[in-house]
């Protein structure tokens, strides 16, 4: 039963890839109708979970009435009928609303409604470009992630049960107060009318206090995660003090807003509770006073006084519970800031897989500036021939990385155009783009996950004897063997950590490398891919790296020149422009940046400027 419960709604059912939509009510909607059959379940039985609730109040009424009278040896031969009736509402009807109740809650919604919010939004974001992720803390986007789900699914439970307690308990209570006496039904009418006034003035600033108060959470959270993820730079720098202060302002404004938003959940209260305590003396009062004019009976007043006090629990219940339900609008609302934003690169609708047969690239007057005034790249035109080697060469800022980085799309050009073997980048999907790269980059960070993990990332369906071979040919065999975690696992199943940290800056460029070997892509890039390693370890890898390339298009970019002074061509930029080209001979004999560039290495690498030169 539990299993059947919790499969009406499939956690992973794959999203409609578009943005979520603003504002906030068709956001709920969004999600809300994927699954709307349960949810519609889950209403008509709340319905007659809130009937049952309301018809105990009329049978503890009905039962004095039929009891006032001396007692009889007839009363169950009269009233049984009535008496099985409630016997069954209460041991059969009531117990099998509430559990079905709970089941399309605790086992349907709960669960898998949470989840597949979750998973849908984490689908859509991770798919974001480059710069959304560069823009904010990692932690508080996830922190969105993980609370939107939770809270949109809470809400919308909250309201269904919410709307029948409150319409089924106060619309019975006055048809029945009405019923023995239409001035009996006054004092819970005064009081509706109040405690929705009350409820009017405090919710909506409860919303945006809440909302203000989940913002400053995420903003917290983004900064403890911030400090976390580069301990290590917090230690060397010995700013303790300074994160601890980073990190209280941050805190303490997200007190400052959690107080302002519980000092309206107070007041609320406060007023709640005092227009309760007329309810239950007005309404017990004029019972009795009623009763006493033979208006009523005591049944009405047993009634009444059982009926107003529930409500005025109720009263409370639905305080919290509207208060929660806009408290969660306001996280949700919070989500929604980062999670509904539009993709800033996007595939083109049907757009095909890259084709690659030869591997030419052309940058076709190519113009990018990270969106600021002034030029990065400014009309640049280049072609690197099928299986042409060409090293990029230029001081820090010239635009080396960002011509890899537009040719990987992971930016879009403001201008011109970026063709592989005549295929327009923009124009095909952007994982069949950089599937057919492979790239090992400067800043080599890893998955906190196994060494055979992170290698299966290059090509996840490879063989242990493919997987080794990459590793023999990195020279990473040396170290893995005698890899180990916290918790026991060695070698290939030993984790690395977070970004990699338990492996030095060479140990994890190897590992790059040889995940590289696996991916086997037709174009090839290297972004300072040997600046982890010192001279020892470059000079073994040389020949690793030489089987890389092998029968590849290869774009590498290195300071140190010695690790490219091989290339079949050398492309030298300054300002995001082409200033020189030519082999490595050529550009030292013609003086120019190439050549003051080569003269400013330190020693070691004279030997290569020979070789090349002969």
């Amino acid at each position: 039963m539990f299993r059947w419960f919790e499969s009406l709604i499939d956690a992973f059912k794959e999203p409609v890839d578009s943005m979520p939509p603003q504002p906030v009510w068709r956001f709920y909607v969004f999600y809300l109708r994927q699954v709307w059959p349960v949810f519609a379940a889950a209403i008509v039985v709340g319905f007659g979970v809130a009937i049952v609730e309301v018809s105990l109040f009329a049978f503890i009424g009905k039962i004095v009435d039929l009891a006032r009278g001396a007692p009889s040896t007839d009363f169950f031969r009269q009233h049984g009928n009535e008496l099985l009736w409630m016997g069954f509402v209460v041991l059969m009807a009531r117990p099998v609303l509430i559990g079905l109740h709970d089941l399309l809650v605790n086992q349907s919604i709960v669960p898998n409604l949470t989840s597949r919010i979750r998973w849908q939004n984490h689908r859509y974001v991770i798919r974001q470009s480059l710069s959304f992720f560069q823009n904010d803390y990692a932690g508080r986007i996830a922190n969105r992630i993980m609370q939107t789900g939770a809270s949109l699914r809470e809400s919308a439970v909250q309201i269904v049960d919410a709307i029948w307690y409150v319409t089924i308990y106060t619309g019975s209570a006055i048809v029945m107060f009405a019923h023995a006496d239409f001035w009996l039904a006054a004092p819970l009418v005064v009081w509706l009318v109040l405690y929705v006034g009350t409820l009017a003035y405090f919710v909506p600033r409860t919303k945006e206090r809440s909302w203000r108060s989940s913002e400053a959470r995420s903003r917290l959270m983004g900064r403890i995660v911030d400090g976390y993820s580069n301990i290590l730079t917090l230690k060397l720098f010995a700013h303790t003090r300074r994160e601890e202060a980073y990190v209280a302002e941050a805190l303490g404004e997200q007190i400052n807003r959690t107080r302002a938003m519980t000092r309206l959940t107070t007041a609320m209260d406060a007023t709640i509770t005092t227009l309760n305590g007329f309810l239950i003396v007005g309404t017990s009062a004029l019972a009795i006073w009623l009763w006493s004019q033979g208006k009523v009976t005591v049944g009405a007043i047993a009634l009444s006084t059982g009926l107003v006090i529930r409500i005025n629990n109720m009263s409370g219940w639905i305080m919290w519970v509207v208060n929660g339900i806009f408290e969660n609008v306001g996280t949700v609302q919070d989500g929604m800031e980062t999670i509904s934003r539009p993709r800033v690169v996007q595939d083109v609708p049907d757009a095909p897989d890259l084709q690659v047969s030869r591997g030419k690239v052309h940058f076709e007057d190519v113009h990018f500036h990270y969106g600021k005034k002034g030029g990065v790249i400014a009309g640049l035109d280049l072609i690197v021939r099928p299986g042409e080697k060409i090293g990029l060469v230029g001081p820090s800022g010239a635009g080396k990385s960002t011509l890899v980085n537009v040719m990987l799309r992971l930016y879009d050009l403001e201008g011109g155009r970026i063709l592989i073997d005549d295929q327009d980048i923009a124009r095909v999907t952007q994982e069949s783009l950089r599937s057919q790269i492979g790239v090992v980059t400067q800043d080599t960070s890893l998955l906190h996950r196994s060494i055979r993990d992170n290698l299966l990332y290059g090509r996840p369906d490879a063989t242990d004897a493919q997987v080794f071979d990459a590793v023999r040919k990195a020279r990473a065999d040396e170290f893995i063997p005698q890899l180990s975690d916290g918790e026991g696992r060695a070698g290939y199943d030993a984790l690395v950590g977070e970004r990699g940290v338990k492996l030095s800056g060479g140990q994890r460029q190897r590992i790059a490398i040889a995940r590289v070997l696996l991916k086997d892509a037709p174009i090839l890039v290297l972004d300072e891919a040997t600046s982890a390693l010192d001279s020892e370890a470059e000079a073994a890898i040389q020949e690793s790296l030489e089987v890389l390339m092998q029968g590849k298009t290869v774009i590498a970019i290195a300071h140190r020149l010695s690790t490219i002074a091989r290339m079949d061509r050398l492309v030298v930029m300054d300002k995001g422009e082409i200033v020189e080209m030519g082999s490595h001979a050529e550009l030292v004999a013609r003086g120019g940046l190439y050549a003051r560039l080569w003269k400013r290495q330190t020693g070691g690498f004279v030997a290569a400027d020979d070789e090349v030169v002969a």
